[in-house]
């Protein structure tokens, strides 16, 4: 995984490396086991690039917002954990494919409360239930190490590999980046100020010279950052039509922007199966997307329950009921514990 710096548009770029297909030969032991330095395990993807890939395109962020919002809305706080705390630990576990809770324990060895444990900072250790926090990703500093057995770990589980969790819309990161590749492509395009808006054709031989350095001045003084930059010929000959402005076909419109931007959104929203309309998407037809109501009811029955049940783990290993979620029902608050 590479981070790329665009210094002309002042845009820092990210990617995983070139373009290739996920079955490359290439790579395919690369997920095989996750290294060991020794005290711990490192994650199979780095959990630093998961974090920038986060904010990549919007539709992602805000597929990933919605699903967090919707657990944080009918959590039920406990005395073991409150909305906050398993606000990060939510999040953590749909952008990471990893999210971690501490237990402190009072004087009695009873757990007291569940802190949240930064996913991108958070390693398994090599023994069992041993964990390490890194207090810096260069190795400066000496990592801390948790009291055994006092760190909870939920994963998104890997066919791979069965120590750490990968998020679930790997699968459509290639379709994020070119999605931003398309949008940086426009931008710089308007940024630049080197590109021509049409070319300014005389031909007329009635007109002098002074007249014409008069033009080309008036075309040089409309100057400016993001200003398009326009082409005059001088072409002497009295025909007619002699003065033409004629539009250079824009670079813009080969591009295929809006169907790069189309499809690739589509790509990443069946990787979250996320209902358009709960994202504010504009349909593109007169039927738009249906009931939204309907919508949500339906995306929280299979998509959020499925995740609540996930996190409800927390409960098996901490021996008391910590997570706890009430009913959902549209525009309305979670009032009491579900069943």
């Amino acid at each position: 995984m590479t981070s790329e710096a665009s210094g002309a548009a002042g845009v820092e770029v990210f990617s995983f490396g070139d373009a290739e297909g996920v079955l490359d030969r290439r790579d395919l032991l690369n997920y095989v086991e996750c290294w060991s330095n020794g005290q711990w395990y490192e994650p199979p993807i780095n959990p630093r690039s998961l974090a920038r890939v986060l904010n990549v395109t919007s539709h992602h962020r805000s597929a990933i917002a919605i699903k967090k919002n919707l657990l944080v809305k009918t959590f039920l706080p406990s005395p073991w954990l409150n909305r906050a705390e398993f606000g990060k630990f939510a999040l953590d576990y749909l952008a990471m494919g990893n999210a971690y809770l501490e237990r402190v324990d009072n004087r009695l060895g009873q757990p007291l409360r569940l802190d949240h444990s930064l996913a991108m900072m958070t390693r398994r250790g090599l023994k069992t239930g041993q964990y390490f926090f890194l207090t810096d990703d260069q190795g400066r500093y000496a990592p801390h190490e948790f009291a055994p057995g006092s760190v909870f770990q939920l994963i998104e589980h890997d066919v791979t590999q069965e120590l750490y969790g990968v998020p679930e819309y790997l699968s459509a990161l290639q379709s994020m980046f070119l999605n931003e590749a398309a949008t940086l492509f426009r931008r710089r395009y308007y940024i630049n100020g080197a590109h021509a808006g049409f070319v300014f054709y005389v031909s007329e031989s009635t007109m002098d010279n002074q007249d014409v350095d008069n033009i080309r001045q008036q075309l040089r003084e409309a100057k400016g950052v993001g200003t398009f930059k326009n082409l005059f010929l001088h072409v002497p000959g009295g025909k007619k039509d002699g003065v033409q402005i004629i539009p250079i076909s824009e670079v813009a419109a080969k591009d295929e922007f809006l169907g790069i931007k189309n499809t690739t959104r589509d790509d990443v929203l069946a990787a979250h199966r996320v209902p358009p309309q709960l994202l504010g998407v504009v349909p593109q037809t007169a039927g738009g997307f249906g009931d939204v109501q309907k919508a949500a009811e339906i995306f929280f029955l299979n998509e959020i329950e499925a995740l609540q049940t996930q996190m409800l783990e927390v409960n098996d290993w901490l021996g008391v009921t910590a997570v706890q979620f009430g009913p959902y029902d549209v525009g309305r608050s979670a009032a009491a514990p579900a069943g």
